[in-house]
């Protein structure tokens, strides 16, 4: 059987409760389920589009704190219709810019970054 889409992405942080602000309030994820496991020393957070089954992203908290660097995911990407317009949106939240401008890569596409509230590269993009 052939794969046939991307189902999610999961990420550790630190602080789930300002994960869950920044994913919800600054890229406009909705949460979709959140639940305790490991005895209730991990908690999971699944947030989505739209309530879409699509793609989500899971938040992971807790669990080992001193998971080594390899492994982890480089970045997020959030596709987005405008990118000029988005750009403009975030410079209005107190969000961390990684560079101070939108790039275009080889492809046509453009995009840029910003800094999750763990520190984790956000990119949006626009094809």
């Amino acid at each position: 059987m052939a794969v046939k889409k991307m189902d999610h992405v999961g990420v550790y942080v630190n602080n789930l409760e300002k994960a869950l602000t920044f994913y919800q309030d600054v890229v406009g994820l909705d949460l979709k389920d959140r639940f305790t496991i490991a005895n209730g020393d991990v908690t999971l957070a699944f947030l989505g589009f739209n309530g879409s089954d699509e793609t989500e992203l899971e938040l992971v908290y807790g669990g080992n704190p001193n998971l080594p660097n390899e492994g982890k995911v480089n970045h997020i990407a959030f596709l987005v219709d405008d990118i000029n317009e988005e750009y403009e949106r975030l410079k209005g939240l107190d969000v961390s810019f990684i560079r101070d401008e939108v790039g275009t890569l080889p492809n046509g596409y453009r995009n840029f970054f910003v800094h999750g509230p763990d520190g984790e590269k956000v990119e949006f993009f626009q094809r």
